[in-house]
């Protein structure tokens, strides 16, 4: 059956038909190549930086420091103009993030993913054919530029598409190839390494491969009937919303996308009406689940894996074989994210979560800061309690703050601040990566162990975050938040003006 399975949901006393279609299966996989393309630049930055060749022709310092000098556990990679390599490319996505928002409003979700393939591509050119620091840090920044236009649009694009009882599933979709970006990296790295000086290269310039390949089925997919009707394209928008649930019945459906996109038109300023108090609710979360994705601690972990693994009897290329390990746990513990978010829900991933990786944070700093000082390595039986409890960490963030991360913020926002809002949450996403990445090597060489207890205390934080101030949204149309979710919860419901109130505000046209 091409309509594959049959999906409703309600809408008060309505009934959105529709089913999940191969052509929405087939439209998603292509839009979340977007995700693959920023997983692999992930995965591939951080071997990159631990590679001889690439040291020698832009961070020598770097290259002496970790052949001549004594091994700091704590501070080999100590180094500003390596960790520029790695965050100019965040700095570059907070700015582009919003370009992209007013992409996603004026163009459509589908062009914006085209630019985004295009200053991807141009930046891999860049920075595979760098000849100096400059050239590869502007090849950085186009690179940055295609991640803010793909992690805007791409995420909103997947909940536009899909049906409400399916939409957790398939925006996660977009994490999912994060993670296989980060694994595929993390392989070709491990087989580059080897050819010398110029492997490198070779990591850099395959970045084209998954660019090329959402620059291409951007050709195939179709606007999202939401784009559509909301840059006045109504009978477009109706048959596109036809074709993509796979019924003639989506009269119920459309009328609501009219009605929201109505209160959209109504809007002159998105960005001013995110600062009024009905506004705040979405938006603070949505910035908040982006912060908090950072600080769970998963740079940390993840860039620690290797001295760990290494410690346990890995001794050739020990480093890139246990980025393999790592991201094999993080690809299939996103599969059970996407198996599981539309039954179980939001908050208990979260929640179970928080538990699970506060427990390996502290743990793993207590086993360090007790055996591992600045020189020695970890008794083997102690480093593999280490390395079980890494992939537990890994495994928790996978199937709850990683994907939900995108998720949440890109079902939470009415249609009328949707590309605004979620702006604001790609870009706080990027600045907060951007500022560990900057960071991080510098706080691992000064608070030594500690570091793991300080994202423990944030892991904390986050899971009375998640219990008290996060409702869940599963099931939810995407054009009722307000009305069910919203208006519904204890705290945030007394930030919720009446629809009366609203045509009084100075954003609207009246």
């Amino acid at each position: 059956m091409v309509g594959g399975m049959e999906l409703s949901s309600s809408s008060g006393g309505a009934s959105f038909e529709g089913k999940f279609t191969f052509y929405v299966a087939v439209c998603a996989i292509i839009a979340a190549t977007g995700g693959l393309m920023f997983g692999y630049d992930i995965g591939i930055s951080g071997g990159v930086t631990a590679m001889d060749g690439f040291l020698q022709k832009f961070f020598h310092n770097v290259y002496v420091r970790k052949h001549l000098a004594h091994e700091n556990n704590y501070c080999k990679y100590d180094n500003q103009g390596l960790q520029l390599f790695t965050s100019s490319l965040y700095l570059a996505a907070i700015i582009a993030s919003f370009l992209a928002s007013k992409s996603c409003s004026k163009y459509g979700r589908k062009p914006t993913m085209q630019a985004a393939s295009v200053f991807f591509m141009a930046g891999t050119v860049l920075c595979a054919g760098a000849v100096n620091l400059s050239m590869l840090i502007i090849g950085r920044i186009l690179l940055g530029v295609g991640v803010g236009f793909a992690n805007q649009a791409v995420p909103l694009f997947l909940s536009e598409l899909a049906p409400a009882k399916i939409r957790g599933a398939l925006n996660i979709l977009f994490q999912l190839d994060v993670t296989i970006g980060i694994f595929i990296a993390n392989i070709v790295n491990y087989f580059t390494s080897e050819i010398h000086p110029w492997g490198w290269r070779l990591s850099l310039g395959l970045a084209g491969v998954p660019a090329s390949i959402l620059c291409l089925g951007s050709f195939i997919i179709p606007e999202t009937p939401s784009s559509l009707v909301e840059r006045g394209m109504l009978e477009e928008g109706l048959k596109m919303l036809r074709k993509v649930r796979g019924v003639e019945n989506v009269e119920a459906e459309f009328e609501e996308m009219k009605q929201a996109s109505k209160m959209a038109q109504q809007v002159k300023h998105p960005y001013r009406m995110l600062m009024n108090r009905p506004s705040r609710p979405p938006l603070v979360i949505g910035m908040l689940m982006q912060v908090f994705q950072q600080f769970t601690g998963i740079n940390a972990i993840m860039f620690y894996a290797p001295v760990l693994f290494q410690t346990v009897g890995f001794k050739n290329n020990a480093s890139l074989l246990s980025a393999v390990i790592t991201g094999v746990v993080n690809v299939v513990s996103t599969i059970i994210s996407v198996l599981s978010v539309d039954r179980a829900g939001r908050r208990i991933l979260l929640l179970s979560a928080c538990f699970l990786m506060f427990i390996a944070q502290t743990t793993i700093g207590s086993l360090l800061y007790a055996y591992l000082k600045t020189t020695n390595s970890l008794h083997k039986g102690t480093a593999i309690v280490v390395v079980l409890l890494v992939c537990i960490f890994v495994m928790s963030f996978a199937w709850s703050w990683g994907p939900l991360g995108w998720l949440i913020p890109s079902e939470t926002f009415p249609l009328e601040t949707r590309t605004a809002g979620f702006a604001f949450a790609v870009s706080t996403n990027m600045l907060f990566t951007f500022l560990i990445a900057q960071a991080f090597l510098s706080m691992l060489c000064h608070m030594k162990a500690g570091i793991f207890f300080f994202f423990a205390a944030w892991i904390f934080i986050m899971g009375l975050f998640a219990m008290f101030l996060l409702p869940e949204t599963k099931g939810v149309p995407i054009d009722e938040m307000n009305e069910r979710v919203w208006k519904q919860h204890w705290y945030w419901k007394k930030f919720m003006a009446d629809k009366d109130d609203a045509v009084h505000d100075d954003n609207f046209v009246v």
